[in-house]
């Protein structure tokens, strides 16, 4: 089923993945979602937005809600060419792996036995597993990090975060930094493992993203509950 993003003359029609859809349809006839709708059409009238409208629910299209075990919170998409494709940290096959990125895959060298870097920075494989890779915001103007902060998106994702507490039992959330911290105090944490640490980009990594152990304490916690671990190797 589809749900309509934006008027008639920009693709209109977005196509929600059913089980997502069935908690979160009445969000898409809220004030704020309409708001939201003119400003993404006002935005693309004047400027590059990313990622491509098709691209912008790809998080919910390659996991959906029942096969949710992990969910990593990202800020706002990449914002230069090329780079967002709907999935926080990740960039498509043959764009240059960002540096946050790369601190992931530092931290899953030093923890995953046999995890080798690998040379692109498309995380894909993690979503056919059950890894919710969700940005809170969707959308951004081409080189302007948050520029499309507050604008309603930040909402329609508390709304997305809240329906997996509610929703799926024995999620492990992956917060990373102060915002997604914040953005994770709804979580239950008696029904749910929250591991945080601050964030991988190069001006944090070091402070205790490398070593936290993310990766393995997932696995640890997901063969606790008699849940296939996740394969991290890419």
């Amino acid at each position: 089923m589809s749900v309509q993003l934006e008027n008639n003359s920009i693709n209109s029609n977005i196509q929600l993945e059913e089980s997502w859809l069935k908690y979160l349809e009445t969000e898409f006839e809220q004030d704020y979602m309409k708001s939201l709708r003119e400003f993404l059409v006002e935005e693309k009238s004047k400027h590059t937005v990313y990622p491509k409208s098709i691209e912008i629910f790809n998080a919910f299209k390659f996991t959906p809600l029942e096969q949710v075990k992990v969910v990593i919170i990202g800020q706002d998409p990449y914002h230069g060419p090329g780079q967002a494709h709907g999935l926080c940290f990740s960039v498509p096959n043959g764009i240059a792996i960002p540096p946050s990125l790369r601190n992931i895959y530092k931290e899953l060298a030093k923890s995953i036995e046999d995890f080798e870097i690998p040379s692109h920075g498309n995380l894909e494989k993690w979503t056919e597993q059950g890894v919710f890779l969700l940005n809170s915001s969707l959308t951004v103007r081409a080189n302007q990090a948050a520029s499309h902060a507050g604008k309603g998106w930040e909402k329609f994702t508390d709304r997305v975060i809240d329906t997996v507490n509610k929703e799926r039992e024995s999620v492990v959330f992956l917060l990373w930094g102060s915002y997604a911290k914040n953005k994770g105090k709804i979580i239950d944490r008696t029904r749910h493992l929250v591991l945080e640490s601050v964030h991988p980009s190069p001006l944090s990594a070091s402070k205790g993203f490398i070593g936290s152990n993310h990766f393995v304490l997932t696995n640890k916690y997901l063969a606790s509950k008699n849940l296939a671990p996740i394969d991290w190797k890419l």
